[in-house]
């Protein structure tokens, strides 16, 4: 039996952490899968995942092969149950689509032949640029359903509960990801009409006479008017287009459900991928979320599951993956865990060139990251290469194989095509194996936080499609893109991280916004921003809570119409704004309560009649004001920075202070470049976890809450490592009061651990004796026996404590 509870995965009634490795048993010859499958334990994973692919497995209508009688590879029933025997769970992954560079992006070629009605149009009529299908388009529902049938009769007898092991199906793969990158909204005059429809269920007629100035009941008219909008409505179209989509996804991955269910597949979750990281950073992540997020929210039994592509987690984008994780969960319910569904584990030599070069800490860091935000399943993504084989049916594309990367495929992986283990292999498996050895902790850990929440607003990421040709649109999308990252992320996020806060994140546009919930809210801001969201931050101000504005005080509402609500309540009237020009270079000079800095260069700020606000920003030859701390209400306050200020950590920990929240895991180390937070369970038992993002050794004290943990002393972190140290655990009988070092396996006698310092400390509780051994010495201090390694983690980082 599988639930999910509390954020929690339940594997007959066990919290479980699932670490897993993706596995293409069609790209490996059938000998072959024996010896990936004992390298994916080796490195410590208890899960094998696997795309099917519908292309392999039906290259022709009606023709399918799941047993492996035209080639044995394809033998899925026969891989899943090696699996099995090997004591591994296991994550399918049936499409229909699938990516994984599969041509068709794992679709069967005559799927488009015989259904050219579902092959989308975009923008003017334009031919789509991907291999994206009309989801909802009734025959491809029907060859889905189809393709469902034959591959849920290996899936439902091989269920956790009904004699198997498979823990978890996906429905399909990064869904609307090919429509957003091509800017390609799928119109088939299926889609149009069933937008008009959608249209009419959502506005009365008043309304959509008002917003749409042409007729939505024929079907040539609203065609044209929908494939090329006029520039009157085409703000109108990118908000009910973005909606509609959104309802349109949710229903495509309730039907797939139906689909499975209906084939006997129950009793597991129901995963959906999200898209969005790109050139290593998180920008666009969110419009995955904004995609998608009505499809794992509209009932019990999904989860969703992201896409990690960050290459090296370092100082320039380790916020990103912080952020992320944070939006995920804002939007979840609130039984919903985080998961992993392709977690990059490779060494980014993507285009087999050697161009791409991942440090060793790429996916240690990431792992170390998302596990202590809650993370409950990673995929590692691609844990093992193979071989794409040529198709029997003739192609003429050039090489006839199944894929578009040649004869080999994931030359990244840690695992070659040929079974060969890089570089990289060795940081990941002591990543998996430390996460493991202490996964019954982890599988219920939450991370602690600090009374401030970031601001996750959807729509502000609902941007993928866009009339190429409008102004109107250009102008809201620029703006709104400008503020909602960057800024907001490279400077504020990046700086509340570094000055030491464990931050949540909250969808303010879908949620509640409670003072109590979120004391402090961190808002990266735009110039248009809906009414109802300003209301609510004016209400949420009004009831004692507390806002850091950073970006732009709005004046529009998102479909451009003027709408202050948020300003008129901060008492903030906006008079203008102030840009780079070709031979102008505005500087900020700061006063009042932030005074003492030198004067910054900006490229962009508002003009604020303050009201009675207390300045601490102007512009230095205007005096224009760009800074204001305003009371609302009784006890409400806010501090608005409007405009690209840099990144200065004491001003955004002063101001968050200044609102009531004080960060509560903080260190001494002036180089900055360390992250740090802590997770707990309901037991009090605690992990800290330390990275350091630099390529140099630091010296480091951390403090608590006020209080210097570790037995106050200072912890040396070496260049790009990563440390998960434990305070008040218990194993049996055994209480790790605190440990400079790391735990990597617990046995009924012995808790081994990975050293970390030049002279390890691990407190210990025990009524045992701890047994003689040269690695050590031990003292006793009140009550508790301290163990003093005499190895230096540099030499030997391996210490075993026995117990008599």
């Amino acid at each position: 039996m599988i639930e999910i509870i509390n954020k929690q995965i339940v594997i007959d009634g066990k919290p479980q952490l699932i670490m897993c490795g993706e596995v293409h048993y069609y790209r490996l010859q059938r000998h072959e899968w024996q010896d990936r499958i004992d390298k994916l334990k080796d490195a410590g994973c208890n899960a094998v995942a696997s795309y099917v692919p519908w292309l392999c497995h039906e290259p022709v209508e009606g023709e399918f092969d799941l047993d492996g009688h035209t080639r044995p590879e394809l033998d899925l029933a026969g891989f899943i149950d090696l699996c099995e025997e090997n004591g591994l769970y296991f994550f399918v992954r049936p499409g229909p689509f699938i990516m994984a560079e599969m041509k068709n992006e794992g679709v069967p070629f005559w799927v488009y032949e015989k259904y050219p009605e579902v092959i989308p149009y975009g923008w003017d009529g334009a031919a789509a640029t991907t291999r994206t299908l009309d989801y909802l388009a009734p025959n491809f529902l029907a060859a889905a359903r189809n393709w469902y049938a034959a591959v849920m009769a290996v899936v439902a007898p091989r269920l956790h509960g009904k004699g198997g092991s498979i823990i978890g199906v996906q429905l399909d793969n990064e869904i609307g990801m090919l429509s957003w990158v091509s800017n390609c909204p799928d119109l088939t005059e299926n889609v149009v009409a069933d937008f008009a429809a959608w249209l009419g269920r959502t506005y009365n007629d008043g309304e959509l006479q008002q917003r749409y100035p042409f007729s939505l009941e024929n079907e040539a008219e609203r065609l044209e008017a929908i494939r090329s909008p006029k520039e009157t409505y085409t703000a109108e179209l990118l908000h009910d287009l973005g909606y509609y989509m959104r309802n349109r996804f949710a229903r495509y991955v309730a039907t797939l459900r139906a689909c499975a269910e209906e084939f006997g597949v129950t009793g597991v979750p129901f995963f959906v991928n999200i898209h969005g990281t790109g050139g290593g950073r998180g920008f666009t992540y969110p419009i995955g979320i904004s995609q998608l997020y009505e499809s794992y929210t509209q009932a019990p039994g999904y989860l969703s599951g992201s896409d990690i592509y960050f290459g090296d987690l370092t100082m320039s984008n380790f916020q990103d993956l912080y952020l992320i994780n944070g939006f995920m969960d804002a939007v979840h319910l609130p039984e919903q865990p985080l998961t992993s569904l392709e977690f990059e584990c490779g060494d980014g030599n993507y285009g087999n060139n050697y161009g791409g070069r991942y440090d060793v800490s790429a996916a240690d860091f990431k792992t170390r990251m998302c596990i202590a935000q809650g993370n409950r399943m990673i995929n590692y993504y691609l844990m093992t290469g193979g071989i794409n084989y040529r198709m029997d049916q003739k192609l003429g594309d050039g090489n006839d194989r199944v894929a578009f990367t040649g004869e080999r495929h994931g030359f990244a992986a840690p695992v070659s095509p040929e079974g060969e283990l890089n570089y990289t292999y060795p940081r990941m498996r002591r990543a998996i194996k430390t996460m493991m050895a202490v996964k019954d902790k982890l599988a219920v850990m939450n991370e602690e936080r600090d009374g401030v929440a970031f601001a996750f607003i959807p729509d502000y990421y609902m941007t993928e499609y866009r009339y190429p040709k409008s102004d109107r649109t250009k102008e809201i999308l620029q703006n709104i893109e400008a503020n909602r990252a960057y800024g907001g992320w490279e400077i504020m996020a990046r700086g509340m991280l570094l000055a030491g806060y464990r931050f949540s994140s909250v969808d303010i546009q879908n949620k509640p916004l409670d003072p109590q919930a979120a004391p402090v809210l961190a808002l990266p801001c735009a110039r248009y921003l809906s009414a109802a969201i300003q209301r609510k931050l004016a209400d949420y101000l009004t009831a004692g809570g507390g806002l850091l504005l950073y970006g732009e005080v709005p004046q529009f509402d998102m479909e451009g119409k003027p709408c202050t609500i948020l300003s008129d309540a901060l008492g903030i009237q906006v008079e203008g704004h102030i840009q780079n020009g070709p031979h102008s270079w505005p500087s900020v000079a700061a006063e009042g309560w932030a005074a003492g800095r030198p004067e910054v260069h900006t490229h962009f700020a508002q003009r604020l009649a303050p009201g009675d606000g207390e300045v601490f920003m102007r512009m230095y030859d205007s005096g224009a004001v760009c800074g204001v701390e305003a009371k609302v209400g009784q006890s409400g306050r806010a501090i608005v920075i409007a405009t690209a200020y840099s990144g200065d950590v004491p001003l955004f920990k002063t101001a968050l202070e200044r609102l009531g929240a004080k960060a509560g895991l903080t260190h001494d180390n002036g180089y900055y470049g360390i992250f740090t937070t802590s997770t707990s369970n309901s037991e009090g038992e605690r992990f800290v976890h330390v990275l350091n993002l630099d390529g140099f050794e630091k010296e480091l004290q951390l403090t608590g809450n006020g209080e210097k943990l570790f037995g106050g002393r200072k912890l040396t972190i070496g260049s790009k490592d990563g440390y998960m140290l434990p305070i008040g655990m218990s194993f049996g009988d055994e209480r790790i009061a605190y440990a400079t070092a790391e735990i990597i396996a617990v046995a009924a006698d012995s808790i081994s651990f990975r050293l970390t310092q030049p002279e390890d400390v691990i407190a210990i509780e025990t009524a045992r004796q701890i047994a003689s051994s040269a690695d050590y010495d031990v003292q006793e201090e009140g009550g508790v026996k301290i163990v003093v390694s005499r190895k230096h983690a540099k030499v030997d980082d391996k210490l075993t404590v026995q117990f008599v």
